[in-house]
């Protein structure tokens, strides 16, 4: 039985076109028979920022998709036990809509309008630019959570998601990589309770020792950095925490 990589989140290397600052509280299923693919692109998006599942296997990815919530699925069509458009009808029968673009080598019309009607958000043919996959990603991640533009905003604190930038009150907000990956998952779910445990489980691996204790440190810093500017995180007693305008 195949064994679930996860790509654990991991400090950006020098020289790398994007800090790690953008949609990096996103966790993703990355669904892709090529092992070598999966492989390159698992780590690059990790170094991206986002938090990896990988499978190879359509039957695995159905089984993950009943039982963990992810902001994003990039699923090819050609996988073995189970084909990509199998796996994307029972997802989006089960209810679940967690965005989908549909990675695959085949680039038929056919192949695309079926995957689109099946509920796909977008489509995107190999060979591909690894800056137009994390585009269409975060493009349709911003369309799940009601946002059509680049730019989110709740009171004074705005985010940029195109430059990968918060600002408070018109000033640049100078986070480490953890804290904005916390404010930016509060931020997408302004007035809405983000549990703790939901909270870590996009900021570290499945196999990591970190206990959830953590994410009130970072909620700490958080408040501190938000204090006086009429946005606050609110704890909600056994539900999590939320961001509003106060």
């Amino acid at each position: 039985m195949q064994t679930l990589r996860r790509e654990s989140r991991s400090p950006q290397p020098n020289g790398s076109l994007h800090p790690v600052t953008g949609f990096d509280s996103m966790r993703l299923l990355l669904v892709e028979d090529s092992l070598k693919l999966a492989d390159w692109l698992g780590k690059a998006l990790q170094q991206h920022g986002y938090a990896v599942d990988r499978v190879h296997d359509g039957a695995v990815a159905d089984s993950l998709l009943t039982t963990e919530q992810y902001d994003g699925v990039v699923l090819d069509l050609s996988l073995p036990t189970m084909d990509g458009l199998t796996v994307l009808q029972r997802l989006r029968e089960r209810g679940c809509a967690s965005p989908v673009v549909i990675l695959t080598a085949r680039g038929e019309l056919e192949d695309r309008v079926r995957g689109l009607n099946l509920g796909a958000d977008d489509y995107l043919a190999k060979p591909f630019e690894l800056s137009e996959l994390e585009a269409r990603l975060q493009a349709v991640i911003r369309r799940t959570h009601g946002a059509s533009g680049s730019r989110l905003s709740l009171g004074q604190l705005a985010y940029d998601s195109a430059g990968r930038i918060f600002t408070l009150g018109g000033a640049r907000l100078v986070l480490r990589p953890k804290e904005h990956s916390v404010l930016e998952a509060l931020l997408l779910r302004a007035g809405k309770a983000v549990s703790k445990a939901q909270l870590h489980e996009s900021l570290f691996s499945l196999d990591a020792t970190t206990g959830q204790e953590v994410v009130e440190i970072y909620i700490h810093r958080l408040r501190k950095q938000l204090q006086g500017s009429g946005v606050a995180i609110i704890t909600l007693r056994g539900l999590g925490y939320v961001l509003e305008a106060v």
